[in-house]
Parts: structure tokens; sequence; C-alpha cells
């Protein structure tokens, strides 16, 4: 699995990108984040707020439940805004 971070995600865990092996148990968006807060510091003040945490798997914005496989892409970043 690769996990992609961006903007102050990216500065918390002190990493852009990472490929993984989570553990077997870790099948969906939630529990990968919940494993990801064990990892260390920067992990867990990264993902301290969820409602400021986005997810992507494959390209495609998903909501915390969705199910993870192990080849997907996840990539986590914060709430986008646009305008003029």
């Amino acid at each position: 699995m690769k996990l992609l971070y961006f903007a102050w995600l990216r500065t918390k865990t002190g990493i852009g990108e990472e490929d993984i092996q989570p553990p077997e148990g870790v099948t969906s968006v939630n529990e990968l984040i919940a494993w990801l807060k064990t990892r260390g510091t920067g992990y867990a003040e990264a993902f301290a707020d969820l409602a400021l945490v986005r997810v992507a798997v494959n390209q495609e914005y998903v909501r915390s439940d969705a199910p993870l496989a192990p080849g997907d892409e996840v990539a986590f970043f914060p709430p986008v805004t646009g305008g003029l």
C-alpha cells in the first residue's frame, strides 16, 4: 500500500510518501489512521483532528469507513477550498 501525505500532514509526519504493509486487521481508512497514530508523535499529531483530514483512495475521495486493499494508494490532505 502506498501512502501520500500533503501540506501540513507531510510536515507533521516528516515524509511525503511511503510504502507500507499494515497489520492484517487494517481493512478500512479508519483502521489505517488508528494504526498510523501508533507509529509516532508526528503521525499522532497529523491525525489528531480528523475533521481537518481528507482522504482519497486510488485518486477517488472516500469516507473514513471506506474499505482498503493491499495495493491501494491512499492520499491524506487538508480540506481544499477554491473560489475566485
